[in-house]
């Protein structure tokens, strides 16, 4: 298995290529082990370079084998049975269908059970729903969906509260985290942005360099005659062509971006994902640990009549901040410590340090005690519970009597519960600090703050009590849930309170930032509509009118309003398998979109649906149910403190401080690594046309060869490489610019359209006529589509049809390398090359002669066995001189490519700025690349050990520097004029601004402490 993973790694085209130039190179050494001793050289390096290639692709693939691994940390090693009447503790694996699991508080479910009987009993589906609040199980069940089946508890959740019986329905593999692991298992990631246009750039450059080789290698069979001769041309013709050294730029490039990353707790799996969230359309993100805190968390009090915050916020908010102060505030903190059945783990340290063990409404009521009470970690000891009933699905509320004293007695009962439920129990009401009868207006005041509060999508609890008389009610009386003998009408209604999973610090402004990038932000979750609609309306990501407020607007019925009028839409996850093609458009057409109550296969159907349509979608997410979804998207990002061991294997990256916020400084770190990679690229292709035209004009014209291909190896994988690399550190040219481009592939009507064109051409699979099994193509296969499909105007022509798309390879680029900026480079190289030999009295006319005669075997020139020359001027230049003439000429073409490229540097950054100024100082690291490249050049040419290797000659008068030195100049005053003419259309890139979006911050997670 792992070999046939080497090898597939092995055998991508730009490899494939690597290696038959190195096998050749041999060949050529075997026929003429003289004329050809640098090939040895050649070959071995050319063959190296492929198979380090193919070792980093290899590494990166072997990680995702770790996914199925941290699906079985969720499945409990030992469980409870009851076999002939006796409970039994077994290894999990061991259950069977039919069998009764016996499961209490703190206990992992070990298979799909459905439940016959239970107590008080609560579980934690986060991992699976996506749903905050512990979800209360019963023994009967009213819903449809499996998921929300309050009768059955699921393989891998965790059982937070109470105890029950249950028939095992489902293990192993045919549970729903069994059906999970399956399909995070079974889909198949699609292949990167960058990796796919690398693939088509590779796939032209190919195209083009063996077009070239072989219609020159016939030229140079007819020209010379000689085989190898003309093998060692079309060697060096395909050499010059291929950029040998990008594989190992962008490989690095993506290496030091991904380490700037980590330091912004960002961590990156796979490398080629710092680009691909730069370029993401869509970002699909799970709400509870991602958006929201996964804690419940006290927001807003109403006590005395009035209604304040609970929470501290940047902003400004329309009520006060609570404080002990506020009448019946002490009364609400006593009742949310007292009334509980949650404990802190330990109370050495901060309380907002503390980890809670308990229900997530009641941890959330005793942290917001515990901030406002200066001694709650003693409440428990000094005022001791005397009697409790806890919450159940009957009564819809929970009571506690503790020993607290008071002016008529020692015992107070605390009421906390539904507020339709606690209301009709109470006849007063407490107004600054004493006890009132309650009136209409009080009931009519207590609605609508509650109908308020609920609209906000909060969990809302209503709070009283009871002073019991010490006459009635001593300290040792003894009271029973049998007999109800405990006080439980007539009571005091101290207040409301609301709770809610609150979003994140920073995510407000997050989301914003994405969207003003052009960037879709999408809530996939599987909470409920109105919750995730009230949580996406805090957060920046619904700001218009659903379909139904539309309605209610213009009072209309829902079924009357068009597609056109709304631009928000909610979507259930129960609809969302009967919705057709015509519907999914609909619904990307809309700028902001939720789905709630989805299910994992939903998240898989929703992610499938959007790249479709040519969305790059990005997911976020921390639970078993968002893997399937992380692993098919083009970017999975998972949470590291909050998400589950199989969310974080199954995506490309995680965030290490769980903050949403760390995504836009991603999403910022890959657009300017798109932009550094593209200079890179750019400046690496530059070099190409003055490697390629010497080797046309050897044939054409002919004169001697200016540049060997030894020489152009070193060009690639030597200097090249230094400067190249430089880019990783180059800041944006504007501060604000990045993140307020487009997308570089933005998804449009046009470009829907255009891609189903595209799609409906690409080569089918194959169905195994036994089996019905879908066979996919092979990467052999797939190449042979292409290039017949290469050689059609159908294919040019969609190829290069104007789009608002941005690829890395374009035709701006190719335009700036092969023929704008490479022919100047050429022709300064040329120059510098026939200064060099003029000055040893070979002129150009000479040289043409010189090399159109040694065609003739007996009459060749500039080789060991060459003939004496005599120019017109009656020069003799003797063979020694020949040989030292063009390997100085040779050393000086490589050297003004050299230079000429470092002038390059700072052309290649122009794109908005003119290439001069204090910006193109900033990075110390383009001088550094080109002061190491001068170095290995100067080494190459000016010590004499290295001189017969790379045919090059320590003798070069460093006068003829000159001519390239000049050649740059002229490069940065032609790189000038290319930005005054083209930055406008820079700025047509910008999305405009969106109306309506709250960039101020998110409420911190810390309560007010008084």
């Amino acid at each position: 298995m792992l070999q046939e993973l080497l090898a597939n790694c092995l055998s991508s085209l730009f490899n494939l290529l690597l290696i038959l130039a190195g096998i050749l190179s041999y060949i050529l050494y075997g026929i003429d082990p003289v004329a050809n001793r640098s090939n040895v050289y050649l070959g071995a390096i050319l063959i190296i370079v492929a198979f380090l290639n193919a070792l980093v692709e290899f590494v990166q693939l072997q990680k995702s084998a770790s996914v199925l691994e941290s699906f079985l940390k969720l499945i409990p090693q030992q469980t409870r049975v009851v076999r002939e009447g006796t409970i039994l503790q077994i290894p999990a694996q061991e259950l069977v269908v039919g069998d009764v699991a016996f499961i209490r508080m703190g206990d992992k479910v070990p298979a799909d059970l459905l439940i016959f009987h239970c107590t008080d009993m609560k579980v934690d589906n986060s991992s699976l729903t996506g749903e905050s609040e512990p979800q209360e199980r019963l023994t009967q069940n009213d819903k449809r969906s499996p998921l929300e089946a309050v009768n059955m508890v699921f393989n891998g959740t965790l059982t937070v509260s109470g105890e029950g019986y249950g028939i095992v329905v489902r293990t192993g593999d045919n549970t729903v985290l069994g059906q999970i692991a399956g399909m995070t298992a079974g889909e198949k990631k699609n292949p990167s942005p960058l990796s796919v246009e690398i693939d088509n750039f590779v796939k032209f450059i190919a195209t083009l360099a063996f077009a070239t080789a072989i219609i020159f290698f016939i030229l140079s069979i007819i020209v010379y005659k000689n085989i190898s001769t003309t093998l060692n041309f079309s060697i060096g013709v395909f050499m010059a062509w291929v950029p040998e050294g990008l594989p190992a730029t962008v490989t690095m490039l993506l290496t030091l971006a991904a380490k700037r990353m980590a330091t912004q707790n960002v961590l990156v799996k796979d490398l080629q994902g710092v680009e691909t969230l730069g370029a993401i359309t869509l970002l699909a993100t799970d709400k509870t640990g991602t958006l929201t805190r996964n804690q419940m968390t006290v927001t807003k009090v109403w006590s005395n009549l009035k209604l304040t915050g609970a929470l501290r916020s940047g902003s400004v908010e329309e009520h006060n901040i609570t404080t002990i102060a506020t009448s019946g505030m002490e009364d609400i903190c006593f009742n949310c410590a007292l009334n509980s059945k949650a404990k802190f783990d330990r109370t050495d340290i901060p309380v907002e340090r503390r980890q809670i063990i308990g229900d997530a409404t009641e941890s959330g009521l005793t942290r917001f005690a515990a901030t406002h009470l200066k001694n709650f970690d003693a409440m428990a000891e000094r005022y001791p519970k005397l009697f409790e009933i806890p919450f159940n699905s009957d009564n819809k509320w929970a009571m506690s009597i503790n020993n607290v004293e008071h002016e008529t007695g020692d015992l107070i009962t605390y009421f906390k519960g539904a507020p339709e439920r606690i209301l009709k129990i109470c006849s007063y009401i407490l107004l600054d600090g004493k006890q009132t009868p309650l009136t209409e207006e009080h009931k009519a005041q207590f609605m609508s703050t509650y109908e308020h509060m609920a609209g906000l999508g909060h969990r809302v609890l209503a709070f009283a009590q009871l002073k019991l008389n010490r006459e009635e009610y001593p300290i040792d009386y003894e009271f029973s849930k049998k007999s109800q003998n405990y006080p439980n009408k007539d009571l005091c209604f101290v207040g409301l309170v609301s709770l809610e999973d609150p979003p994140k610090h920073g995510v407000r402004e997050a989301i914003g930032r994405c969207r003003t990038a052009g960037i879709r932000v999408m809530m996939v979750t599987g909470d409920h509509p109105l919750t995730a609609e009230a949580i996406g309306r805090k957060i920046n990501l619904m700001l218009g009118d659903t379909k139904k407020m539309v309605a209610e607007r213009t009072k209309r019925p829902v079924e009357s309003i068009l597609e056109e009028e709304y631009n928000s839409i909610v979507i259930h996850g129960d609809q969302i398998s009967s919705l057709t093609d015509t519907d999914w458009d609909n619904i990307f057409n809309k700028e902001e979109i939720i789905f709630a109550r989805t299910s994992p296969k939903n998240k898989l159907e929703i992610v499938k649906r959007a790249q479709s349509i040519g969305h790059i979608v990005g997911v976020t997410g921390d639970g078993v149910n968002d893997s399937p979804a992380l692993k098919k998207a083009d970017l999975g990002i998972a949470m590291n403190e909050s998400g589950s061991d199989v969310s974080k294997e199954a995506a490309a990256m995680v965030l290490l401080d769980d903050n949403f916020a760390s995504t836009i400084k991603g999403i910022e770190e890959g657009r300017l690594i798109f932009s550094n990679l593209k200079k890179s690229i750019q400046y690496t292709l530059s070099h190409s046309m003055p490697e390629v035209i010497p080797q046309l004009l050897y044939i054409l014209v002919p004169f001697p060869l200016p540049l060997s291909a030894i020489l152009i190896l070193v060009i690639d994988l030597g200097f090249e490489l230094f400067a190249a690399l430089s880019y990783a550190w180059d800041k944006p040219e504007t501060a604000t610019g990045l993140m307020k481009m487009k997308p570089r592939k933005p998804v449009t009507p046009a470009s829907i359209e255009r891609l189903r064109r595209i799609k409906s051409r690409e080569l089918p699979p194959k169905i195994d006529v036994e089996t019905g099994e879908t066979i996919p193509p092979t990467r052999f296969e797939r190449y042979r589509h292409t290039w017949s499909r290469m050689v059609t105007w159908t294919y040019w022509k969609e190829k290069w049809e104007p789009n608002e798309s941005e690829v890395m390879v374009d035709l701006d680029l190719l335009s700036y390398s092969f023929l704008e900026m490479g022919m100047i480079e050429a022709l300064i190289c040329h120059i510098a090359f026939f200064w060099v030999l003029q000055s040893h009295g070979i002129s150009l006319a000479d040289a043409v002669w010189m090399q159109r005669n040694s065609m003739n075997p007996e009459m060749a020139f500039f080789t060991r066995n060459a003939a004496t020359f005599i120019n017109s001027s009656g020069l003799v230049i003797t063979v020694e001189d020949q040989l030292e003439a063009l390997a100085q000429a040779q050393s000086m073409y490589y050297l003004s490519v050299m230079i000429c490229q470092g002038f390059n540097v700072f052309a290649c950054k122009a794109k908005l700025k003119y290439p001069f100024g204090k910006h193109m100082w900033t990075n110390w690291r383009n001088f550094f690349g080109i002061f190491a490249g001068f170095v290995l050049g100067f080494l190459i040419v000016y010590i004499p050990a290295f001189n017969v290797a790379f045919e090059s000659s320590y003798k070069l008068n460093p006068k003829f520097w000159v001519i390239p030195i000049i050649g740059g100049c002229i490069m940065l005053l032609y790189a000038t004029l290319r930005v005054w003419f083209t930055r406008r259309r820079f700025k047509t890139k910008w999305n405009p601004d969106i109306p309506g979006l709250q960039m101020y911050p998110t409420p911190s997670s810390k309560y007010n402490i008084n």
